[in-house]
This record gives C-alpha cells, sequence and structure tokens, in this order.
C-alpha cells in the first residue's frame, strides 16, 4: 500500500487577495465545487493502491483542516503540525520518521489541480515498483508550453527493474524564456510536478548522507512530540533547529537513486492567477469570470467577484479580483510579480496582507461589519453543537442580538436560551461563553464597546478546543 503524504503547509501568497496566510489557497474551491486541499485526498482515495492519508500542515490551519477532512467523511491516519515553517524536507522527514521504514511515502503537495485521476493513479503504481527496488521517484508533465515558472527534469534512460521509469538526468532550476522554448523543443524535458514516491528509509539514508542536520533536528522533534485533541504536534525547539530546505534541494538534486515516471494528466501547480486561468472554464472571448461579473469586449481575462457587482470594458489579458476589503488588478502576463505588492504590504503593516475580514475559527466564523474609536460590529456564525471558550475581558462589553438560530449564553452565574430578535448585554469583566446547542447555525450581531477592543484582550478559562 502506498502512504499518502500530503503536505498543507503554504500560505498561497500568489493568488492574494482572495488567498491569505490565514486562509490559504489550498483550503479553498477555486476551481471546482471542493477544496484543492479535499481534491487532492480524493485522489488518493483508492482503497486497492493507497491507505489512509497522513497531513502535515501548520497549527494555525489545525482546525480549517481537520473540519474538512470530516466534510469528505474520511479520517486520516494523522494530522501532523509544524510549529513553524521549514521548508518541504524537514516536513517529508518527519512523515518518514513517523512511518514503518518499508512504507512506500507519496509526497503530494495540497495545492495542485490534477485533471485525470485515473493517469495520476496508475503513474502512482509505476512510480511505486520502483521505489520498491530503491528509487526515489518524481513525477514528470510533458511539458505543453514554454512555461518559465516551473523547474524541469532532464529525461535518462530506462530503469533496467521498471522500465516505465526513467534516471533523471538532471534537474533543472527554472529557467528564461529562451531556454524553455528550447527545452520543449527538445522533447528531452518533463515539468517538475514538485510529486515524489520513495521507501521511508530510502529517503532518511540520503537524508543522513546529505543534509543529516535535518534528520537529527527532525528526529528530536519527533521524539518529543506531544498529542493535542486529534493532532499531534511537533516539538517546536528541536524543529526549529532543521534548516529550512525544500526535498528538491536537500535530497533530489543530489541522490544518484533519482527516477522519473513520465505523466499526462492534465497538471497544474496553482501558483499563479495566470496558472489559475489555465484550467478554470471560459467564455467564448476566452474569459473566466466567477461571481457578480457583467463584462463588455473583455477577452482573455479572470475576473472574479466575491462580495458585489464586478464590470469591465474594453479590457484584455488581465487579472481582477474583488474581495470585501480589497480589489486587485493585474496583467496575466505580470503576475507572477504579486509578490511586488505583497511586500509593499508587509512594509507598511497592513493586516489584509495576512487575513480576510472574515475570520474562521474552529467554532464558525467572525467578521467585522464596522469599526471606529470605541465601538466594533461583527457579524458571528456559530458552527451547530459549537461553543465558544469561557472568557473574560478587560476591556470592553459586548451586546450580543440573535438574527437566525438559537443561542445558549452563560453569563456569570447564569445561563439561559435566546431566539432571534433576543438579545443579551454582558458587561465588562463578566465570565461568559456562547454557544450553538440547535440544528442550524447561529447567526448574531455582536456590538462591542470599550477603550480596546483587540483579539488579545480575551483571557480564556475554558476552551474545548485546546486553545489558550
Amino acid at each position: 500500500m502506498i502512504r499518502p503524504v500530503i503536505l498543507s503547509g503554504g500560505s498561497g501568497t500568489r493568488l492574494w487577495p482572495l488567498s491569505r496566510a490565514a486562509y490559504p489557497k489550498q483550503l479553498m474551491p477555486l476551481v471546482g465545487k471542493e477544496s484543492l486541499l479535499q481534491e487532492t485526498v480524493q485522489r488518493a482515495m483508492d482503497p486497492a493502491l493507497f491507505s489512509a492519508p497522513f497531513l502535515i500542515c501548520n497549527d494555525e490551519h489545525r482546525f480549517l483542516v481537520a473540519e474538512q477532512f470530516r466534510a469528505l467523511g474520511v479520517k486520516p491516519e494523522a494530522i501532523v503540525l509544524e510549529p513553524l515553517a521549514r521548508n518541504t524536507a524537514a516536513a517529508v522527514a518527519a512523515a518518514a520518521l513517523m512511518a514503518e521504514p518499508s512504507s512506500l511515502l507519496l509526497i503530494l503537495p495540497s495545492d495542485h489541480y490534477i485533471q485525470d485521476t485515473a493517469a495520476f493513479r496508475a503513474a502512482a503504481a509505476k512510480a511505486a515498483k520502483a521505489a520498491e527496488a530503491g528509487a526515489l521517484v518524481t513525477f514528470g508533465i510533458h511539458a505543453r508550453s514554454p512555461e518559465t515558472a516551473y523547474g524541469y527534469i532532464r529525461r535518462g534512460e530506462a530503469l533496467t527493474e521498471t522500465p516505465d521509469c526513467l534516471r533523471v538526468a538532471a534537474f533543472v532550476e527554472k529557467p528564461d524564456a529562451a531556454t524553455a522554448t528550447k527545452y520543449l523543443a527538445s522533447g528531452e524535458y518533463f515539468w517538475n510536478a514538485g510529486m515524489f514516491l520513495f521507501r521511508a528509509d530510502r529517503f532518511l539514508a540520503e537524508l543522513a548522507q546529505f543534509e543529516p542536520a535535518i534528520k537529527a533536528a527532525v528526529e528530536k522533534s519527533v521524539a518529543g512530540a506531544t498529542r493535542d485533541l486529534d493532532f499531534i504536534r511537533l516539538e517546536k525547539a528541536a524543529f526549529a533547529e532543521a534548516p529550512a530546505i525544500s526535498i528538491d534541494y536537500a535530497v533530489m538534486e543530489k541522490t544518484s537513486h533519482a527516477a522519473v515516471v513520465p505523466v499526462e494528466m492534465g497538471w497544474t501547480d496553482v501558483g499563479s492567477w495566470s496558472a489559475l486561468w489555465d484550467v478554470t472554464e471560459k467564455d467564448a472571448n476566452g474569459n473566466a469570470l466567477i461571481g457578480d461579473v457583467v463584462s463588455v469586449d473583455v477577452k482573455d481575462s479572470y475576473i472574479r467577484g466575491e462580495s458585489r457587482l464586478v464590470t469591465a470594458i474594453g479590457l484584455e489579458n488581465i487579472v481582477l479580483i474583488e474581495t470585501v476589503d480589497a480589489v486587485m488588478a493585474v496583467s496575466r502576463d505580470r503576475a507572477q510579480d504579486l509578490k511586488l505588492v505583497i511586500d509593499k504590504l508587509s512594509a507598511a503593516g497592513r493586516d489584509e496582507r495576512l487575513s480576510h475580514r472574515r475570520v474562521y475559527r474552529p467554532w464558525g466564523t467572525y467578521e467585522t461589519v464596522d469599526i471606529d474609536q470605541g465601538f466594533q460590529v461583527k457579524r458571528i456564525v456559530v458552527n451547530p453543537g459549537a461553543r465558544l471558550s469561557l472568557q473574560k475581558h478587560a476591556h470592553r462589553a459586548e451586546h450580543w442580538v440573535v438574527v437566525r438560530g438559537m443561542a445558549r449564553v452563560t453569563r456569570d452565574r447564569e445561563v439561559f436560551d435566546l431566539v432571534a430578535n433576543q438579545s443579551a448585554y454582558i458587561p465588562l469583566g463578566a465570565v461568559h461563553r456562547l454557544e450553538n446547542p440547535g440544528k442550524e447555525p447561529l447567526h448574531l450581531i455582536e456590538v462591542q464597546s470599550g477603550n480596546y477592543l483587540g483579539e488579545d484582550d480575551i483571557v480564556r478559562l475554558e476552551d474545548h478546543y485546546g486553545r489558550a
């Protein structure tokens, strides 16, 4: 059996403003009805080929990831939490150390789009045979155009034991346009899909040879890992000692046992708005229009409206994204340069680079509707059966108005229920909790008043989700 190891640690800033660090692209339904993470999970769900998925994500996304598994009805083998980002080599090392030595590990980024699931599974089966024989296998995509955003793999001769796989003659970094055109014309190069399949012990042996500091640090981190509800939390201090290097740099570009399985499966690394345009259904003018969009004389463009009407006239080859708190426009051929905007937002300390106005919590969501000196208005949605922490505030009072559903309110020694059009006042300093005892989502408006309204003005006395 092949053990899928899904990596979900990225922040997806190249798809800003839709994707942000607090809610990145892999958790969003960008192409189909399900998120990229959910589609990745489902591709690796053939019980004849794959065991239960093993997922590695960052700590901040743990409840969002768990909810997406629950929505699919899939129980993962484990959800492992990275205490901080250390690139893919350390994450894969953790998965290998937590597996049986002979386990076949299929390393899958959570933010790729693959159109042909059958071709993906067939390629995985071919790669597994080569991995059993000791190869470290990557997946080579037949190049369709001279892309400069992808790394390339130069093909070598076929492996004797598994002729469906080829030796890797060389890994090549992202080329310029002229070099990419030469690669495409030669027929000797594949796009590097960033997916890998190998035995756990084989990978660890190569890692020990080429990057022993990563292996040593992650071994200590795994040894000190703790259980936290449904998650496994890697020990932070040891994990921080691991050099932040990708699996490509750490092992694949150095090993003499690298192999590639060629595959055509409609693969795209959804790493830019231009790439997303490539895989999105388009109208007769080459436009991908998502949301409430009205266009006139627009061609070859990606326009997405999240919260209001978006109109465009006389535009060509552009990306236009509207969210509730930001609008972004860029030429499609400059979509890779979005980092320039992110850097400016970061230098200015703008929160929009990190989070949306709607913030996701393990119990539901909240969204700031209005804010000014001394007050803040939020819309809060609490999932059925969920409850917020038992808490108090030092600087603000709150007034809750139920719009839809039923709320159970704890206020000091009182516990009472509210329905639509009823309200409760929570004085400054009162110990309180909000929960939803019903079967439908609870919607309410919260009005905060006080001299400080930051999210860090929360003293949690008890929390169902293990938060401090």
